[in-house]
């Protein structure tokens, strides 16, 4: 990507020290074997896939959002940032000003979501920030949680380098963002609670590949940043993460009932759509479910 001229985005926080617990469970850690580590994206219910891995119930977390305990954070100058979380900032800065675009057409007023880096450990309004869950969005405070060692990995357990994997992932969850404040996530949940499982799971995964959709609609209309090659770094990283790939990964036959992200060819194909119109209107991944 060509992030040079990109402007950083001032909405930020660094989580000081290595607290957390709690929230959504310490017993995540003990998963980790039979996944490979952190793995995931399309916020909390990153989770959900692990869960699926080894036979949970994913729906046992749906609607549990709670609040965390306040956090001390801090925003560092600019200097001291590293140097993928400044290029976490350029991404989402410039989702901030093609996600203004959009709303200002519409006659509305884009609210963005705030980036927060942790390590290892941290606490989001959801529960605890774990690295092993991978970016998340949580929709209780609007903000996106990031352990940057998570982009190490999509290129050393994944396979998947590049830098526009990092803008993929950054813009996905904004995509969930954008889910929340149009109400679209609202809508899921409710669905989702009087749904059955394989019914819930089937609507996790439209929510997902809309996010997939918006993160390409965000690169296609900043046509400033895409250059060769980032097309098929974003295709690997779509199918790197699907559903289909993780359980192939975890030693067990594909389950297409107990997806809650989609496979990596529906991941692909979303992604691919966002980037091909531009136009958000053309992620419907509901096509009436709702």
């Amino acid at each position: 990507m060509r992030l040079d001229d990109e402007q950083e985005s001032g909405n930020f926080e660094v989580q000081g020290g290595r607290g957390g617990g709690g929230g959504l469970g310490g017993g995540l850690g003990m998963l980790l074997p039979l996944i490979g580590s952190r793995f995931g994206c399309g916020g909390i219910a990153v989770v959900l896939v692990i869960m699926v891995v080894m036979g949970m119930n994913p729906l046992s977390l749906i609607g549990g959002g709670g609040g965390g305990q306040p956090v001390q954070t801090e925003r560092p100058a600019t200097t001291e940032l590293t140097d993928i979380q400044r290029t976490s900032l350029k991404v989402l800065g410039s989702t901030e000003r093609r996600w203004a675009d959009i709303f200002k057409a519409e006659g509305q007023q884009y609210p963005p979501p705030t980036l927060v880096f942790y390590t290892q450990n941290g606490q989001s309004g959801c529960g605890a920030a774990q690295s092993a869950m991978g970016p998340f969005y949580c929709p209780a405070d609007q903000r996106i949680y990031i352990d940057t060692d998570f982009f190490n990995e999509m290129e050393s357990r994944f396979n998947a380098p590049g830098d526009f994997p990092i803008g993929y992932i950054i813009a996905h969850e904004v995509g969930h963002h954008i889910q929340t404040i149009t109400g679209t996530a609202d809508k899921v949940r409710a669905a989702q609670r009087r749904a059955s499982e394989a019914e819930g799971n089937a609507l996790q995964v439209k929510m997902e590949l809309q996010a997939d959709c918006y993160a390409g609609v965000w690169a296609a209309r900043d046509t400033n940043l895409m250059e060769a090659g980032d097309l098929e770094e974003g295709m690997r990283a779509a199918e790197a993460i699907g559903d289909d790939t993780l359980q192939k990964a975890a030693g067990r036959r594909p389950v297409p009932e107990s997806f809650t992200h989609g496979s990596g060819a529906q991941r692909q194909a979303w992604l691919r759509k966002g980037l091909s119109t531009g136009d958000p209107a053309q992620c419907d991944t509901f096509s009436g479910a709702l």
